[in-house]
Formats: structure tokens, sequence, C-alpha cells
């Protein structure tokens, strides 16, 4: 797809960066086509610290002038114990306002994620660690950055492949460009993901790791954003 092309596709990206946003959902405009997809995405979100609850306040009080209906998760949605009583505190209870407006969350996991809780029925990952999902002429794609084998990665070409949306989104944990100071850029995950999203016209690249939000000088003709910072923002 060419840029002219891009630029013509009514699709929105809500960023959630952090609760330190100096902005409140009436001082802040995003565009709004009545038909574009229109999505939030957070990172390194579960900590149950007040700063997660308060970003998921600040999603709920956007949601009202920028109606989302889904929200990409980047990984690290839980830190520390995995249990169910820590996915109601760190997942569920602070985004309550958002499920029971019917809003869907969709996973990828990171480091500190317990691989069991890709059964959770709340992430929408159907027990898998990487999948695929569309909405209206967006094609999204949840990878697993953590252990990246053959397997993954044929299937990924597989379905990036078939994929016949205008936009192709890509998301997962760890960043594949990032300045930030603590992990920085993923190269070994890019030698192996960067090739395919470049020979399929991956349009967008969203991870996490980096607890900062970051947008990346485009990099040969892919998108990409950081955003760690969903939970607590490293300076």
């Amino acid at each position: 797809m060419d840029r002219k092309s891009a630029s013509r596709l009514l699709t929105t990206l809500l960023l959630v960066a952090s609760a330190l946003w100096s902005v409140t959902a009436q001082e802040f405009a995003l565009p709004s086509a009545p038909n574009s997809v229109k999505f939030a995405a957070i990172g390194d979100a579960g900590s149950g610290d007040p700063e997660q609850y308060d970003v998921a306040n600040q999603m709920t009080q956007f949601r009202a002038k920028f109606p989302f209906d889904l929200v990409i998760m980047l990984g690290d949605n839980i830190y520390g114990g995995q249990g169910a009583q820590d996915l109601v505190k760190k997942f569920s209870q602070p985004y309550k306002a958002l499920l029971d407006a019917g809003v869907k969350f969709y996973a990828s996991l990171g480091n500190h994620d317990d691989p069991v809780n890709r059964q959770y029925p709340l992430w929408n990952m159907g027990g898998q660690l990487y999948y695929t999902y569309a909405t209206k002429n967006v094609r999204f794609f949840a990878l697993d950055s953590n252990k990246v084998d053959q397997k993954e990665l044929a299937w990924l070409e597989n379905v990036l492949k078939s994929a016949t949306e205008d936009w192709k989104i890509c998301y997962f944990h760890h960043p594949l460009y990032s300045d930030g100071g603590t992990h920085g850029s993923a190269v070994d995950i890019r030698v192996v993901f960067e090739p395919l999203f470049v020979t399929y016209g991956v349009n967008v690249v969203f991870a996490g790791h980096d607890h900062i939000y970051e947008r990346v000088t485009s990099q040969k003709g892919i998108y990409h954003f950081v955003e760690g910072a969903s939970g607590q923002l490293r300076k």
C-alpha cells in the first residue's frame, strides 16, 4: 500500500501513553470519522497500582468522545502474582467501566506474563500465544515475542500473505525499535519479524517493554510505536 492510499483509509489510532497526561478528555480531540476503526493500545499495565487505575479512568473519559470498541494489549499485562485474584485487581477491576460497556481486550503476552493466562476469557486469546482477527478494513496480528520459533514464523507468513484487509497491524511485547534507556531495540526479534513485515505490507507495529511512549520515525515504510507506560512511567 502506498502512502497516498494509506492516508485515505479511515482508521484512527488512540495511544494511551501514561497517567501523567496533562490533558483531559474535554481538552484533547482526535479524528473520529464515523466508519473508522477506533482502538486503544496499552502496554506494561498490570501493576494494580494507582497509576494503572488513573490510566484506566483516562481511557473511560476519552471513550465518551472517541468511542473505541477494542483495546490491544502489548504484554506485561500482569506483574507479580498471576492468580485469579491478581487478574481481578490488575485487570478486570481497573478496566471494569470499559468491560461493562462492551469494550473487548485482545492481549499479547510479555516476559512478566504467565503463559497460562492465555486461557483468560477477558483477554480473547483463544488459548493461543499468537493469533489474528479482523474488524472492518483492519487485520490485527497478536504475536509472541518471548520465544519466536519457526512454527510461529511459518504461521505468521501464511496469515500475512493471505490477509486481504487494507491495514495490517502487528503487536507484541518487545519493540523492534526503541530509544528506551532500559531495554531499547530488540534486534534479535527485529531480524526475524521485520523481513516478513516488509514483504507482506505491514503498516503499523505496536510494542511495549520500555515504560515510555515513543512514536518512531517510519522504518522501511512501517510505523512503529512503543507504548509501555500504561501502569508506570520510567523516566
